[in-house]
């Protein structure tokens, strides 16, 4: 009996220290580096055959060592997760968002410094008008207006941004001695471009080549206007063809060629002596007919002229069928390559200047009528009177896009018309003269037009 005591003592003794030392001790060391599931797995299975001997000890451990287990396991992988996605994704769309305005940014400035002179002179027709604002949108805010010379010269912005290279737009008419600015460029070898109408163009087309890169005017602004009370059955130009008006215009007009040769007025009722003064038309009492502007005299003849104060009626040149484009700037042709560079980032910023001046012409408008008030001379623009012409460009579609919406563009087909009419009216055009030989879209960006 003593001898069995001892052994039966010596077997729950080795019980008690197996129990003891194989079951909780070896759990709760696992369970702090138990993440992955499993791992988990496995360290349950010995856990469980290992309390078997001591279920109510063994049970509490395990369970208290499992639970921590998966909420300390699940909760740093989340949480160090959570830093990886941060770490990787939001500073991945912070740092492109920048990227992205920063690629934006370059793609609105354009730098012109490399490719185009600075200067870039444009040679105008007359003294500052709203007809020509898109030129002035191209003007910086850093303009200086020369009255010696009749210049307006400052930084080439585009849309606002800097270009590199500075603008000078010259005044046209008395500043050069009433020569056309495509005559002008012949004179002064500084000029980039000047305003060229197609009718201009084809006179030139042997002496003074030009090749018109961009049309600013969808439509020609010149009319012909008259009293609505003196002719109230008179609606259009070939209307009053039909009446015995005399219709003053200024000498050497195009128009009035091609019109007398179709039969819309006749020879006899032009008198080409109109030197721009409404004297004639107030003596008169409204009795003659006579040339203007839509986006001008309209304004001026009611607002600005006492003696008359009242509407006038007009037809646009353009809608009674001769059809130029008026003011389009143009390059001397043999410039062509040495400019081309310089076109092919210019001629889309006169596009889009075009554009925004028509959108919101205030900056520019102010430009314009700043310069003409230093130039202390007998022209003189009011701040309406700028108003009403960009209105009356609106609304007559003087600035339009083209049949197929883009701005600035020209149609061949339109220019070879009117060198056909110039042709049959017995104007002096060079024989076989095509529209390609005077404009190019080769520089028009077919996105930019009026929305």
């Amino acid at each position: 009996m003593k001898r069995l005591w001892f052994p039966i003592l010596l077997i729950g003794l080795l019980s008690l220290i197996l129990a003891a030392c194989g079951g909780a001790a070896p759990t709760t060391e696992q369970a702090p580096t138990a993440a992955p599931a499993e791992e988990q797995e496995e360290a349950a299975a010995p856990t469980e055959e290992a309390a078997a001997p001591t279920e109510e000890e063994a049970a509490a451990p395990t369970e208290e060592a499992a639970a921590p287990t998966e909420e300390e396991a699940a909760a740093p992988t989340e949480e160090a997760a959570a830093p990886t996605e941060e770490a990787e994704v939001a500073p991945t769309e912070e740092a492109t968002a920048p990227a992205e305005e920063a690629e934006a940014a370059t793609e609105e400035v354009v730098d012109l410094a490399a490719v185009c002179p600075s200067p870039v002179v444009i040679q105008t027709d007359w003294f500052p008008e709203a007809e020509h604002g898109a030129l002035y949108e191209m003007v910086g805010d850093d303009y200086v207006v020369d009255t010696d010379t009749k210049v307006v010269r400052g930084s080439l912005v585009a849309s606002g941004q800097e270009t590199g290279v500075d603008i000078e737009v010259r005044t046209g008419g008395p500043a050069i001695g009433f020569q056309q600015p495509i005559q002008q460029m012949y004179v002064e070898s500084d000029i980039t471009l000047g305003y060229v109408s197609t009718n201009e163009a084809v006179f030139g087309a042997e002496d003074t080549p030009t090749l018109s890169v961009i049309a600013p005017l969808e439509k020609n602004p010149q009319i012909i206007m008259w009293d609505p009370e003196t002719y109230p059955e008179v609606k259009t130009i070939a209307d009053l063809g039909k009446t015995d008006a005399t219709i003053q215009v200024f000498a050497g007009g195009t128009f009035i060629d091609v019109f007398v040769n179709e039969g819309i007025v006749s020879a006899d009722q032009i008198d080409p002596s109109y030197d721009g003064s409404p004297a004639r038309w107030v003596a008169e009492n409204g009795a003659v007919a006579q040339q203007g502007f839509a986006s001008a005299e309209p304004y001026v003849y009611q607002n600005e002229i006492d003696e008359w104060g009242k509407p006038v009626a007009f037809e646009l040149i353009h809608d009674a069928g001769f059809e130029i484009y008026s003011q389009a700037l143009a390059i001397r042709t043999a410039d062509l390559e040495t400019l081309r560079p310089c076109l092919e980032l210019l001629v889309p910023i006169v596009q889009q200047a075009t554009v925004d001046y028509v959108t919101s012409p205030d900056r520019a408008n102010a430009i314009i009528v700043d310069a003409v008030e230093k130039y202390q001379d007998f022209w003189v623009y009011s701040p309406e009177l700028a108003e009403y012409s960009v209105n009356a460009q609106i609304e007559l579609g003087l600035v339009a896009n083209g049949p197929d919406d883009v701005i600035g563009n020209m149609d061949p087909d339109r220019v070879q018309g009117v060198i056909d009419q110039m042709t049959a009216a017995g104007l002096e055009v060079p024989e076989g003269l095509q529209a390609s030989d005077i404009i190019t879209n080769e520089f028009i960006d077919e996105s930019i037009g009026l929305p």
